[in-house]
């Protein structure tokens, strides 16, 4: 399964990277902001995204509607990743098709069950 992190703090892709050593069945590719993200993501066609609220160049909120329009990812999982953690802010990333919200600093054991349950559910298919 491929998973598409879209994080401009390398500590924080870093830790991601590390916390995935767990899970061989995941290949990670990280992009450090928006442009950057959809030019991968149209070469690579990603199985799972997984956005920061707050990038270089947009912001997470804005970027899964336009990588939701290219071919292929207009239903595959996407997950915020923010340390934005008001009602308000989970509420918007749900309206705009975030299918969970994960606060930073992430729960390592919830981030790992739902990337394993896409695993299973991607190699029942």
């Amino acid at each position: 399964m491929r998973l598409l992190y879209v994080e401009d703090n390398r500590l924080n892709a870093l830790l991601f990277e590390e916390m995935l050593h767990s899970l061989p069945d995941i290949e990670l590719r990280i992009a450090e902001e928006g442009k950057e993200a959809l030019e991968l993501a149209l070469q690579w066609h990603p199985d799972v995204l997984v956005l920061d609220a707050r990038l270089p160049d947009t912001t997470g909120l804005d970027l899964l509607p336009r990588m939701r329009a290219l071919p292929g990812l207009e239903t595959v999982p996407a997950y915020m990743c923010s340390a934005d953690t008001s009602p308000e802010d989970i509420a918007s990333a749900r309206r705009v098709g975030f299918d969970d919200y994960w606060v930073k600093p992430v729960n390592l054991q919830s981030v790992i069950a739902a990337l394993k349950s896409l695993v299973r559910k991607a190699s029942e298919r």
